[in-house]
């Protein structure tokens, strides 16, 4: 066996890191906090490009000045938000309609102008487009154009010649220079907007893997969200995984440093460098806390005591419903034992629900619930005329039930998912090899 020589080993050390840098920051410029990676973009365009294309149906734009991944959508519910970084909240719709104007606006304003003028010619644009402005006189409204705003900036659509697009909302009305990048401004909207419908047509259209089909969208699906469970596939996205998931394996492991963790719920690509998300967990703050402590006390009333696979004859288990009144039960155990004594919020404290929301929505997005209702393996939120089936003659999971929903159409309830047992490990003792007069050792475990 030949070993890689040098060469190869830094050849390969440089495009992984281009490639890790694009899938976490698809939008990369020459002057941005990136310029020194942007540098190995440029000397390894032609392979990325062609990389991303064959792996993941994304195509790789290199400018001079910029380097954009156009991704692709996962459908309805997948999205991954945008925030404020002032305050980590999330975008509002009318957040989003402002960042659509002010792109709909720079893509031919001049190189250069005011930022009185780009908000005059926002609410002409939003005027054309039938959508209701409210009064600019309000603070609220001139926040919320500012935070539109300062996304275009943080992009490098826009840069802020003299001043900055935040003394929009000041109460004098403020006033700023900022020059414009068309090009930039240009290649930021990713989906098929000429060809959409509306906004949920652009969703579902932006999600069609296409031609790799199946190959593509369990690719997209697994560097793209924390975990992959099983009948978040369809039939013929089970059957191509299950074919393929040593495989795949190792190419992601050579791509992107990512490696895989295979358990018969389902599939999670673990980034050991802790680079590529855009959520921690374990982490910092009143509502990470309580995630996690939230999760481990759901383990430990819910977890099954029976899960197995179908394939040994046992009974596949992905998730279990969470009763309706434990969660309220929980938050309030939670801030007795831990708020009222810790550095809390004291808003989130006042206010139990609040609070419950917040952590109910953080470990939705990290994977470890989800609302209960249908999911991708019954046939939601496929594409149209998106084939589903599996190949004939090849045997596929049966993941029917597998989140132990009575009633998998409605939508009023949470269920708890496998992934969160890594989020309550439990002590378990086990002899050790020494001997009788000495004391047996203690190892945790991380449940399945």
């Amino acid at each position: 066996m030949t070993l890689p020589s040098t060469h190869d080993v830094a050849l390969a050390a440089e495009r992984r890191s281009a490639a890790r840098l694009l899938l976490a920051h698809p939008l990369v410029t020459s002057n941005g906090p990136h310029r020194d990676t942007f540098l190995l973009i440029r000397r390894h365009a032609d392979w990325l490009a062609q990389r991303f294309q064959q792996v993941l149906g994304y195509r790789l734009l290199v400018e001079a000045s910029y380097a954009r991944l156009f991704k692709a959508g996962l459908g309805p519910g997948s999205g991954q938000r945008l925030q404020r970084p002032s305050t980590s909240t999330p975008f509002t719709p009318r957040t989003y309609a402002y960042l659509a104007l002010a792109l709909s606006v720079l893509v031919t304003a001049p190189e250069q102008l005011l930022l009185s003028q780009l908000v005059a010619d926002i609410t002409a644009a939003a005027v054309d487009a039938g959508i209701e402005v409210s009064d600019m006189g309000r603070q609220a409204e001139r926040r919320t154009i500012a935070a539109a705003l300062r996304q275009l900036v943080d992009w490098g659509a826009v840069v802020e010649t003299e001043g900055h697009v935040a003394a929009v909302a000041e109460d004098q009305g403020g006033e700023a220079l900022l020059s414009v990048d068309r090009e930039i401004a240009r290649a930021i909207v990713a989906g098929p907007l000429t060809i959409s419908r509306d906004g949920a047509d652009l969703v579902r259209r932006a999600a069609d893997p296409g031609f790799g089909g199946p190959r593509t969208y369990v690719r997209r699906r697994l560097v793209e969200t924390p975990v992959v469970y099983l009948d978040d596939l369809t039939d013929a996205e089970r059957e191509w995984l299950r074919s393929r998931q040593r495989r795949e394996a190792q190419a992601f492991s050579e791509l992107l440093g990512l490696e895989a963790e295979i358990r018969a719920e389902g599939i999670a690509l673990v980034d050991t460098d802790d680079e590529l998300t855009d959520l921690r967990l374990p982490g910092t703050g009143t509502i990470a806390q309580a995630a996690l402590l939230l999760a481990e006390r759901l383990v430990d009333r819910l977890r099954p005591t029976d899960p197995g696979h179908p394939a040994t004859g046992g009974r596949l288990v992905i998730g279990v419903p969470i009763p309706d009144a434990l969660l309220p039960e929980l938050i309030e155990e939670l801030i007795e034992e831990y708020g009222r004594r810790s550095n809390w919020q004291r808003g989130l404290l006042e206010d139990p629900d609040a609070l419950l929301a917040a952590v109910l929505d953080l470990l939705a997005r990290m994977r470890l619930i989800a609302a209960s209702g249908p999911v991708r393996a019954d046939g939601h939120g496929l594409p149209d005329n998106y084939d589903d089936g599996a190949p004939h003659g090849r045997s596929v999971t049966d993941v029917f039930g597998a989140r132990g929903q009575d009633r998998p159409s409605q939508k009023d309830g949470w269920v708890l998912l496998a992934a969160a047992a890594r989020f309550a490990p439990t002590v378990a003792t086990t002899p050790a090899p020494v001997p009788a007069d000495s004391a047996d050792h203690v190892t945790l475990e991380s449940p399945r």
